[in-house]
């Protein structure tokens, strides 16, 4: 089955290209059938091409899928069109009574701030307590995992003293997770991140389970079953030229910044990168969908009780 969006949401045309199935709303009302209602709460500035990579990993399972695309409620984009966003994105403050099965939070470009500095800190403490009453189950990217795993357990990041930047190879640390089913003893996934959560303090938290971990870039995948969440802190979502990107965005802007490590051919950034993650970002994201269309109720009232 494929995955529900509007006709006329850029990501429609983005993933019919590359082959992944996509329908209408029309086409999806003549299904009888419950959709999986995921929702992307996007905090990056690139909306665009946030929806296009989290679309093609959620829509890539035999199951039909419904995506919402929510924003903070006050917080106002500054790059990506107000018609794009008023046209398909719904403040937080107009979803909170409905459920959802799945919810993905996004990464941000804010980890230099402390937590209680960002502008929409108490808002977003509220997505993530109303989270345990209206979605069955959360995955939280990046800042957005860092960001939860520090609610919801206190957790803290820690600002790096050079960038974590580059493909980093994991570890499988739990082989019999069912979110892990498929993976290999290791696994590339792209990091581009000034901070880092540490092991010794996940470890001390109650309840938390690390799925993958790199011996250069730390914890990476984190389970709280408790909270019905995965934290991940890289970048399996990432495009095949999404690190190159921001190098080149960087170099251009005169901002220090290293080649990304492991990415391009010899390390040469003047070669095309490879991309050596995309089938393991396959299997973790339909694995999740799986797990959610296991064990999430059929009647969506049902789903937090």
């Amino acid at each position: 089955m494929p995955i529900k969006i509007p006709a006329d949401l850029p990501a429609y045309d983005v993933l019919t290209r590359e082959g992944v199935m996509v329908m209408s709303e029309d086409q999806a009302a003549r299904q009888d059938i419950r959709p999986l209602r995921i929702a992307l709460l996007n905090l990056m500035p690139k909306k665009i091409q946030t929806e296009n990579q989290f679309a093609r990993l959620i829509g890539a399972t035999p199951l039909q899928i419904e995506l919402s695309l929510i924003r903070m409620s006050e917080h106002q984009a500054k790059n990506t069109a107000a018609d794009h966003m008023e046209s398909f994105y719904r403040p937080f403050s107009e979803i909170q009574n409905e459920k959802f099965d799945g919810l993905v939070i996004t990464g941000a470009p804010i980890e230099h701030l402390d937590f209680d500095k960002v502008t929409y800190w108490d808002e977003i403490q509220q997505v993530f307590d109303w989270t345990q009453s209206n979605v069955h189950s959360t995955f939280g990217v990046c800042w957005g995992g860092m960001a939860m795993i520090n609610h919801f357990h206190g957790v803290k990041k820690h600002i790096l003293d050079t960038k974590a930047f580059g493909c980093f190879r994991h570890r499988n640390m739990a082989p019999a997770s069912p979110y892990l089913r498929g993976f290999s003893d290791d696994c590339v996934i792209p990091v581009s991140r000034w901070t880092e959560m540490r092991q010794n303090e996940i470890d001390a938290a109650d309840g938390l389970t690390t799925l993958l971990a790199s011996d250069q870039a730390g914890p990476a995948l984190v389970e709280d079953p408790a909270h019905r969440a995965l934290y991940i802190f890289n970048h399996f979502e990432y495009d095949s030229d999404t690190l190159k990107q921001e190098y080149d965005r960087d170099v251009s802007e005169g901002t220090p910044i290293n080649v990304p490590m492991n990415y391009y051919p010899a390390d040469d950034p003047t070669q095309v990168p490879q991309n050596r993650w995309r089938s393991h970002a396959h299997l973790l994201y339909g694995n999740w969908i799986n797990e959610i269309y296991q064990t999430t109720p059929f009647e969506m009232d049902l789903i937090g009780r």
